[in-house]
């Protein structure tokens, strides 16, 4: 093991781009089936794996919905998220910032507040085992109608001690952020903070339209914000966050040769990146993954990677002196660990 792949599995880490629904595993996926009593249209385990074979956005997204059928109970989304904060745990995480997907379980018959019981009862459990903290944000699906999500956001009002912000996912191409202006706008006056998912296979002009009518705090994946050299100077400028996801970013095609990722020239350019699993069960590995293979791919160097396990706190949800505390054990990790 070289010192480059020590460092980072032991660094301290913040993850801001994950869904909760994307950790289920295939064990888990047959085991919650068999134990829900859900048909599903795979055999085993490995019949699962043999489906995460995407060439495309919607082509993830068709198996992604097909497997989140076993999630019925607060128990099936409190042993889902447990399971991902024990990974985590295991990978020197800190601190992570999760999305759920309500729609697509309220669309199904599961209630709002079973989802949400579930998850709750994980994090808290998280901070009490693993001293973890976390936020949770509640996801818009884009495909859906405007009159959906307002839905929705009713259902999170009655929830506001428990969700943190407010997201938009799903298939992006034919669904701009300004789709949802009216819905974040209700979402901001009732005190949640807003990102969205923007640029990932949709035109930089989807990130504009995040920052300027969704007036999001954080850019969800954004590679395409690198196609327009304004857009970069107003980001670098800013200090915009972006939540880039290398393996996703493979598995789906929007950059399948990480060597051409666009991840070190955009820390070249100033701009605010993170690194992040988005759905890891579904595109072959967790933060620590994602961090070993873009370093290799890219030969980044100890700066980058300190720089990009820095810019996740900077860029997290915590509060001011959270995010200094958080901050300053990271340079006392950096300042101990033997380079040797």
């Amino acid at each position: 093991m070289n010192v480059l792949t020590r460092f980072i599995e032991a660094m301290p880490k913040a993850e801001l781009h994950l869904h909760i629904e994307g950790t289920l595993e295939p064990e888990m996926m047959i085991a919650l089936a068999e134990r829900n009593g859900i048909q599903l249209p795979y055999a085993d385990v490995e019949a699962v794996r043999r489906a995460f074979a995407f060439g495309s956005l919607q082509d993830f997204l068709d198996v992604y919905y097909a497997g989140m059928s076993v999630l019925v109970t607060s128990r099936d989304f409190f042993d889902l998220a447990f399971a991902y904060l024990t990974r985590m745990h295991a990978q020197n995480v800190q601190h992570v910032e999760i999305f759920f997907d309500p729609q697509g379980h309220t669309a199904r018959g599961v209630s709002f507040d079973t989802v949400l019981s579930g998850l709750v009862d994980a994090l808290e459990r998280g901070k009490r085992d693993y001293g973890m903290t976390s936020k949770l944000i509640m996801c818009i699906l884009r495909h859906l109608p405007e009159e959906d999500a307002f839905a929705t956001l009713k259902a999170a009002c009655r929830c506001r001690d428990h969700i943190f912000a407010i997201g938009l996912d799903s298939s992006e191409m034919g669904h701009p952020p300004s789709k949802f202006s009216r819905v974040y706008r209700e979402a901001r006056e009732q005190g949640f903070v807003a990102v969205a998912h923007a640029g990932e296979e949709g035109p930089p002009s989807y990130v504009c339209e995040a920052l300027d009518d969704l007036q999001v705090k954080r850019i969800d994946h954004g590679n395409r914000a690198f196609e327009d050299a304004d857009l970069v100077q107003r980001m670098v400028r800013d200090q915009v966050p972006m939540t880039i996801c290398p393996l996703s970013n493979k598995r789906l095609q929007v950059c399948p040769d990480l060597t051409h990722h666009p991840l070190k020239r955009m820390l070249r350019a100033g701009l605010l990146v993170t690194v992040n699993s988005d759905d890891p069960s579904y595109f072959g590995g967790y933060i620590t993954d994602n961090f070993l293979e873009i370093a290799g791919a890219l030969e980044l160097d100890r700066n980058d990677i300190i720089q990009l396990g820095r810019n996740a706190f900077v860029s997290s949800f915590l509060n001011d002196q959270e995010k200094q505390t958080s901050l300053d054990a990271f340079d006392q990790f950096v300042e101990r660990f033997s380079w040797k």
